[in-house]
């Protein structure tokens, strides 16, 4: 009987860390950022996978599960390139250098360009963030 109330014990304290853990898990995966007055929430993506594919494949908003864009963490300055294959959404692109905007592109869907366009940072950045335009 003991053991079995420990072994109840034990199973409980797991469940409750491991939802816990993937509680916090999806927590990480927004950040809140202010952009030019306006305070955003974000998906983020922060490493090479996430960078390559960004908001590529999302048809509509409701897909954002809340989010209004993306932002793009990089270890390192340098020039950033952004295209629009696979992308169903329009997008303003915002270059960063830390946290001071340095410039920012339009990037229509591939639907409404009808063939891919690329935007390239005027300055080496270590941020990007994508807006989805309604």
């Amino acid at each position: 009987m003991r053991k079995k109330l420990i072994l109840i014990f034990i199973f409980g304290v797991l469940i409750f860390f491991s939802s816990s853990f993937l509680k916090n898990k999806n927590n990480d995966s927004f950040l809140k950022y202010n952009l030019n007055g306006k305070t955003y929430k974000l998906l983020i993506a922060k490493n090479p996978s996430q960078w390559q594919k960004g908001l590529m494949f999302y048809k509509s908003k409701k897909e954002l599960k809340g989010a209004e864009g993306m932002i793009f963490i990089f270890p390192d300055k340098d020039i950033r390139s952004f295209w629009n294959k696979n992308t169903f959404l329009d997008l303003d692109v915002y270059w960063l250098d830390d946290d001071r905007i340095v410039g920012k592109d339009f990037l229509p869907s591939i639907n409404k360009s009808q063939s891919i366009i690329i935007v390239t940072s005027p300055n080496k950045v270590n941020k990007a963030i994508e807006i989805v335009v309604n």
